[in-house]
């Protein structure tokens, strides 16, 4: 039996320009102090300039690299007795792409230079190719989960 209320996950509309919901998702977490137009502008940019690079669709870019940047298991901390074990769980499927989307734009915010639809597109564009700042720590969170499966039954 839960112990509170069941959170009711608002739905995301999808955007304008392509009626794509990870689009819309990206761009809410690009947006900075309610600046929902500038945000836009950026990803919508970041589009372009993955349309001019890459002879692919700019969108099916964003999907791979969002893909690409998914984690399937992670590390959360359990007590147990005094001591605290980094137990592997598998993320859940809401968690994850959010997981992804936040990497990437961690990623390319660090990125040296140029305007952020630049950093964003180089960024997407590394992780659509399997490379990149967001691949990586993916792949340092599945190392990690993969260190710890010792401990996986402590899970809860």
């Amino acid at each position: 039996m839960p112990r509170r209320a069941v959170v009711k996950r608002k739905e995301v509309q999808p955007d304008s320009k392509f009626n794509n919901v990870m689009i819309s998702r990206l761009v809410n977490k690009v947006m900075i102090g309610g600046k929902k137009t500038t945000a836009e502008r950026v990803v919508y940019d970041a589009l372009d300039i993955i349309g001019e690079r890459e002879d692919k669709e700019p969108v099916a870019v964003m999907e791979m690299g969002l893909r690409n940047a998914t984690p399937l298991l992670e590390v959360k901390p359990r007590r147990v007795g005094g001591a605290t074990y980094q137990v592997p769980v598998e993320v859940r499927p809401g968690r994850n792409t959010a997981l992804a989307i936040r990497w990437i734009l961690k990623s390319a915010r660090a990125r040296s230079g140029k305007s952020m639809a630049e950093k964003l597109a180089a960024e997407l564009i590394d992780a659509s190719k399997g490379q990149g700042a967001a691949v990586k720590k993916r792949e340092d969170t599945h190392k990690m989960a993969e260190a710890n499966r010792a401990f996986a039954h402590y899970r809860w």
